[in-house]
């Protein structure tokens, strides 16, 4: 009986028979619900930013570890006993060779470690967990690392001053290395001028 009066008073309204309504109110809901898709969530239908060049991502995660290690090192020296002297004390050695540079890569504990950026020398004994003889940086010590780091390589023929074909990517990123170093460690002397093939460079 009630269907029966629902039907009736449709027909009443409308004019349509009740399949007739039935069938345009579920068009109309089907369309309602199809527009509304179309304006919800606009960030979820915005395409995702294109990825990183892999040059680029693994520049990121080396800088990244290296600061972390950094970091967890200088925890570690501020619980170390105030007694405990953990690196020599820094020397001022003026103008140094490459050959002379050599000496200093850490295998010796009584002399400092020290690495050469673009004919500037700086003691990085601090930093002895990475550039010491097991640290993962051990391969720079001792030697003008400019454009392994420029390059982020790892290679030791990239172990020189030579900035040659290094572009202008590369020299940000070297740039950003000895802004770091220019900051976390002393500088402690410069390359002759014989071994000086870094290219431009402005002294701080």
């Amino acid at each position: 009986m009630v269907a029966q009066g629902i039907a009736e008073a449709v027909q009443a309204f409308t004019g349509l028979s009740t399949a007739a309504a039935v069938t345009i109110l579920a068009l109309m809901l089907a369309t309602y619900l199809l527009v509304s898709s179309l304006f919800v969530a606009p960030e979820a239908a915005s395409p995702s930013p294109a990825p990183l060049p892999k040059s680029t991502q693994l520049r990121q995660e080396e800088e990244q570890k290296h600061e972390e290690k950094e970091e967890e090192e200088q925890q570690e020296e501020k619980e170390e006993p105030a007694a405990f002297v953990p690196y020599p004390e820094s020397v001022q050695l003026g103008e140094i060779t490459l050959q002379q540079l050599a000496a200093y890569d850490g295998k010796d504990p009584s002399k400092p470690i020290l690495i050469a950026i673009r004919g500037q020398v700086y003691d990085v004994s601090r930093g002895r967990l990475f550039y010491g003889p097991q640290g993962p940086y051990s391969l720079f010590a001792g030697r003008d690392a400019s454009r392994a780091l420029a390059l982020m390589s790892f290679d030791p023929i990239d172990l020189t001053g030579d900035l040659e074909g290094i572009g202008p990517d590369e020299i940000e990123v070297l740039q950003d290395w000895e802004d770091k170093f220019k900051e976390r460690y002393p500088r402690v002397g410069h390359l002759a001028s014989e071994n000086a093939t870094y290219g431009n460079h402005n002294d701080a």
